[in-house]
């Protein structure tokens, strides 16, 4: 007898900064998995292309842009896919930014920038689609944390502290919203090279010393989280929320790796 709990057919979901990346790769998954995905993102090319993507995988979506610091953009992106769709069930919140830079040089604007993408972005989007979520007695929505939401990253203060804060929302929010049927966890990826994060990778001691601490020995692939997001966003984790799921070729569990 199979089991069907993995089984997204039927489902409706909105990938935030899916259009590249983790988020782009976890739309794609969530297709595959038989949802209708609509990923969205600053700039319309790549919301296009992303769209035809899903499209291309016989499911259906939408070309709608949003700005997680425009409020009005998440709600209108809300808005366009219950008009087609009738309902949102799944929210992935990939949005991310980064930047290296020695704590003591950190200006205001750079941490405010930071953490107005990967908190306050969240904060919004949270807000505008938990409204429709809580209405409807259902949801799911993964947010995608960090290793820095467990230890500290050199030179990556702002980072760090936004992971940090944004591990904790999905927390708050689990307890808030379980009476309503709506499971709030997150993803917490190891080392996935993205164009994010390259340049601090390829070729730097950073990357070396990524590469010693984790046990498997490689920067993941970000298909490799794809399973994670389908588990979180189907019936098989209807008694899962608060979670945060690490995926990170062992990074945490490690202590000494030799």
């Amino acid at each position: 007898m199979s089991y069907s709990g993995f089984d997204l057919n039927g489902r409706v979901a909105v990938v935030v900064g899916g259009t590249s990346g983790i988020g782009l790769a976890i739309g794609r998954g969530l297709a595959e998995a038989g949802a209708d995905v609509i990923p969205s993102g600053r700039r319309a090319d790549m919301v296009d292309a992303a769209a035809k993507e899903i499209e291309a995988m016989g499911r259906r979506s939408l070309r709608i842009s949003s700005d997680v610091l425009d409020r009005p953009s998440l709600q209108a992106l809300l808005d366009a896919t219950v008009t087609t769709f009738g309902k949102v069930d799944i929210l992935v919140y990939a949005a991310g930014r980064t930047k290296r830079t020695p704590f003591l040089e950190v200006k205001e604007s750079e941490w405010n920038e930071i953490m107005n993408t990967n908190l306050n972005g969240a904060y919004r989007t949270s807000q505008v689609f938990g409204h429709h979520m809580v209405e409807r007695n259902y949801g799911r929505i993964i947010n995608i944390a960090s290793l820095g939401s467990f230890v500290g990253l050199y030179e990556v203060a702002a980072y760090g502290a936004s992971k940090s804060a944004l591990a904790s929302l999905t927390r708050s929010l689990a307890i808030e919203w379980a009476r309503f049927g709506v499971c709030v966890n997150a993803i917490a990826p190891g080392v996935f090279r993205t164009a994010l994060n390259e340049k601090l990778l390829d070729g730097t001691e950073r990357g070396r010393e990524f590469l010693m601490r984790t046990p498997m020995r490689r920067f993941g692939r970000v298909e490799e989280l794809v399973g994670s997001a389908i588990f979180l966003a189907s019936e098989a984790a209807s008694f899962v929320t608060g979670s945060i799921l690490q995926v990170d070729g062992g990074f945490l569990a490690s202590g000494v790796n030799q």
